[in-house]
């Protein structure tokens, strides 16, 4: 009991109208979920079984959809228990734990789209030298630093976060992102030095190396045959629109936390309910429809099993 006591919790207000629509909105996340579940684990499952794409690119692709599946479930199942609760609330510790989760997990996702692009620029204008550059020590460094270096910054700044003093119990949210700084009462100096440090090295850095990547692989092609073009074109425009759409929403993200309390409710809500719709949802839709060898697969499990139903039938 007196552990119970201790436990401080936090109201999550950003909710609109939840007694009326309470069962619209979790029907629509549930279907949202359950579609993000299947889709990711059925590309990462093609991927998983198939040996031709066991090759770089398709890892980092598993990896990105992995990642997708922990951003999603550190949000959803908490959001389905809030909008069949009568209050919505989190304990501080869970709050903390979300916020790490969906922050690490997420600027992950700025350094396996940089590798990516490495990957992309080494295989198009280097071919010769590509098995030698991607070998599979070097896909593992990519992955392992590319999980690793955004859970220490997070984890330094959850522990700061912890021992924070605490002058507001309410969070203008429907889960625990930045918005967690404006309930402390003074923002620790050092937290701030962390998230700026953070924000260059997992996010601004790898993204202009990106941008750049593409750009020379881009100027390549364009001086290259028409067949070549295509091919550049069909690999490396998906791997631009999900870092063009997930930057987006990491920008809208901020622009959340920093807008002010009379911020329209509504309008609030719904921005909020951008950040973790469509990124998880979009990235299998976007490799599996656009990337050839999944799309080659996809389309060759679709077909078996409606021709095993037909058999059967």
């Amino acid at each position: 009991m007196d552990d119970q006591r201790n436990i401080t919790y936090i109201t999550l207000s950003g909710y609109v109208e939840l007694n009326k629509y309470r069962y619209a909105y979790f029907s629509f996340i549930f279907t949202v979920y359950i579609l993000i579940i299947c889709s990711n684990a059925t590309i990462l499952y093609l991927i998983w079984i198939h040996k031709s794409l066991h090759e770089p690119m398709y890892i980092f692709i598993a990896a990105l959809l992995f990642n997708g599946l922990l951003y999603s479930t550190s949000i959803y199942p908490k959001l389905l228990i809030d909008f069949i609760s009568e209050k919505p609330i989190i304990s501080y510790s869970a709050c903390l734990l979300q916020f790490f989760v969906f922050y690490s997990v997420g600027f992950s996702e700025f350094l396996l789209l940089a590798a990516m692009a490495f990957d992309r620029y080494v295989a198009i204008c280097k071919p010769l030298r590509y098995r030698n550059i991607m070998r599979k020590r070097t896909v593992n460094v990519f992955l392992i630093l590319a999980w690793l270096v955004p859970v220490v910054y997070l984890e330094i700044q959850t522990i700061l976060s912890s021992k924070a003093k605490l002058c507001s119990y309410n969070l203008q949210g429907i889960f625990c992102n930045n918005t967690i700084y404006a309930l402390q009462c003074v923002r620790s100096r050092t937290i701030t030095v962390v998230g700026l440090v953070a924000l260059l090295n997992v996010v601004i850095f790898p993204m202009v190396f990106t941008v750049f990547t593409y750009a020379n692989i881009f100027i390549m092609s364009y001086r290259s045959p028409k067949p070549f073009r295509k091919t550049t074109a069909q690999t490396c425009i998906p791997h631009l629109l999900v870092l063009t759409g997930y930057f987006c929403l990491m920008t809208y993200d901020v622009i959340i936390a920093r807008v002010e309390s009379d911020f329209p409710k509504i309008a609030r809500f719904i921005m909020t309910v951008q950040t973790f719709v469509y990124h998880p949802l979009f990235n299998p839709i976007i490799y599996g429809f656009k990337i050839k060898e999944i799309n080659k697969h996809l389309k060759r499990k679709i077909f078996f099993h409606e021709k095993h139903k037909v058999n059967v039938c």
